[in-house]
Parts: structure tokens; sequence; C-alpha cells
């Protein structure tokens, strides 16, 4: 499987902090919003990640992740000129993307939970068809919302309802076949004149292979793409990262967790720079 982060756009909430700064690239508490998408692929197994982000920002995040080779990865990094949709983004890709089943992570959402990795690593070999997840919000008609039955099956997909049946969010992350480049070539585009990732969705629920799993209760999920929630992301990351003594989307930790890396690499790591916060926290990992 291959993973791509989306990290373009114009971040237009966030200005004026975006208009000379790429949004994925702003603190979430100690790190850069765009290392925290990164570790729910790595989470979830997927060593292969491209990101795409756009012209005047790519060489920013090539100074900031590198190749990956530290972390037993590798970072690809392709550049959207124009903000598009969500789901041109598979077109884009599709050198990498070839034959290979596909996760995409929106690169302003952050994902937290016990157990969250194990989860996600079941759709990450031979998935069929397309799986989605569901998270229960307040305000739904700020998202893609998806309807479900009594056994969890999916009845519709609809982006940002004004009278809305359910109250399930649609996180922006999403596993997809193979078959989702040749279904995001066939989609038109909205009344935005996007290329909307519903309509994929939706294109998967009419042959019958749309999945829906409820993200588990305690998971965290933020969309930091407003001024509150990335407050609000902020200070959850500090909060448990003082209080726990843990770090929150430690690439390095996944890595060596996931076997990725040796006990001889962190200490390697210790060092570099993009983890200077990090230093003691890796070395307490070998103890």
């Amino acid at each position: 499987m291959v993973g791509i982060v989306l990290a373009g756009g114009t971040g237009s909430r966030l200005r004026p902090l975006t208009l000379a700064f790429s949004k994925q690239l702003l603190p979430v508490f100690n790190k850069p919003m765009v290392m925290f998408p990164i570790s729910t692929l790595m989470m979830a197994g997927i060593r292969e990640i491209v990101i795409v982000t756009t012209p005047q920002d790519e060489d920013l995040f090539r100074k900031l992740l590198g190749t990956g080779e530290e972390l037993g990865v590798i970072f690809h990094y392709i550049s959207q000129p124009e903000p598009n949709g969500i789901a041109a983004v598979f077109g884009l890709c599709e050198r990498f993307i070839r034959d290979k089943s596909v996760s995409l992570v929106l690169g302003d959402n952050i994902f937290h939970g016990n157990g969250l990795g194990r989860e996600l690593s079941k759709y990450t070999g031979n998935i069929r068809g397309a799986q989605i997840f569901g998270y229960s919000v307040p305000n739904p008609e700020e998202y893609g919302v998806v309807e479900i039955d009594s056994r969890g099956n999916p009845l519709s997909v609809t982006e940002k309802p004004l009278n809305s049946k359910s109250n399930l969010a649609i996180p922006g992350l999403y596993f997809y076949d193979e078959r989702v480049l040749e279904i995001s070539r066939m989609i038109k585009p909205s009344a935005r004149g996007e290329l909307e990732i519903t309509s994929v969705n939706q294109s998967y629920l009419n042959s019958g292979e749309l999945s829906v799993s409820i993200l588990p209760r305690g998971t965290a999920w933020f969309d930091t793409g407003t001024f509150e929630n990335l407050a609000d992301a902020g200070t959850y990351v500090r909060i448990l990262e003082t209080r726990q003594g843990v770090a929150i989307s430690s690439l390095p930790e996944i890595a060596w967790r996931n076997m990725w890396i040796t006990d001889q690499q962190i200490t390697e790591l210790v060092s570099d720079p993009r983890y200077a916060n990090q230093q003691s926290y890796l070395l307490q990992l070998l103890r």
C-alpha cells in the first residue's frame, strides 16, 4: 500500500498565518502539523508515502522531512499547482499508485488513540473496495457525513449536508483498493468545480463496496484547519506529553517499534535536528 498525505491547499481558514507559510508546517505544540498525519500512515504499517504540496512549499517539506531513509521509509514529493479537489490527488500520484492500494490522509487531520495503529493496520493488506470511518460530531453540516443502518452498513455519503440525517462525520483518512485511480478519473467536478472525495466514496457505495468503521471510543480526531481546532490540538498534545511522559506522533519511535530501524539507528537520530525536542525521550526508550 502507498500512503498519500495531502498537504496542499491555500489554508484560507487560517489566514493571515497561511498567506506566506504552508498550513501543514504550522506547529501543533512541539511538532510541525504534517508529522501527525505521516505518523498515522506509519502506525498503519505504510512505508512508502507521497507528500502532495504546493509548488512554492515543496522545498520546505523536503528540507523538513528529507528522504525518510533514516526512518526506514520512503518519502516522495509532488506539487499540486491548483487545489482542485481532494480526489484530484490520485491522478497526480498515478506513477506511485500504479496497481497498489492506497491510503489517503489529509495533512491537517490528527488522529490519536490507544491501539489506533493496530486498528488501521487491518486495512493495509489485501483491501477490497473502500474503507472510511465515522466520528460522532455535534456539527455534521461542516463535514462530509455518512449515514449507516442498524448493522453499520452505509446508506449514504453526503458533503456538508444542511439537514443531516446522521451525526457521523467522515474524518480525513481513507483506504482504497487499486481501482481508486480508475474511479477518480470517471467522476465529474462538483458545483464548486472540484473533484470531491465524496464522489469517490459514492462510487464505491453504488457498487456495494464501501465499508464504514466507527473510530473507537477514546480516539481523538482534530481537523486543525481553524484557529480554534489548531489551538485545541496543541493543548491536547501538550497535556498528554507533559503529564504522561510520552511523545505523540514521534516518527522515530514509530519506526523503531515497527522494527524498521535498529537501536543503533534510533541513537543516531538523537542528534538529528528534526527531532531535537525528543532527544531524552528517544534515549529513554532504549533504557
